[in-house]
């Protein structure tokens, strides 16, 4: 049974910095691409950044140069380092696996950016 665990997530002020971690159980052979998606409070889930196994990545546009998405395959491991936080990245940070049928969520950590 594939199971994501997040950690990481936090209270910070604008202008600082978190890193997510998700470490990944019950994956043989993680070859899928892995990543973060948030929901913020009335939004829809959106995409913040994705990492395939080879190590392509890919960054939503509000993040792109703020944002750092990096992946530890020995450790089935992402981590999303997040710099220059802004008031609008609140919102609660998944962790994805995308495998070839479907995708596996994590239960999600709170990302709270104060002003």
């Amino acid at each position: 049974q594939v199971q994501l665990a997040e950690s990481g997530g936090g209270l910070v002020q604008t202008g600082g910095s978190l890193r997510l971690s998700c470490a990944a159980s019950g994956i043989v052979y993680n070859t899928y691409t892995m990543g973060w998606f948030r929901q913020a409070p009335g939004n829809q889930r959106e995409l913040v950044a994705l990492i395939s196994y080879a190590g392509s990545t890919d960054y939503a546009d509000p993040v792109k140069d703020r944002f750092t998405i990096s992946r530890d395959n020995a450790k089935n491991t992402v981590l999303l380092q997040m710099n220059s936080l802004k008031p609008e990245d609140t919102a609660v940070y998944y962790c994805i696996v995308r495998r070839s049928d479907r995708d596996f969520w994590g239960q999600g950590t709170q990302v709270t950016v104060s002003s």
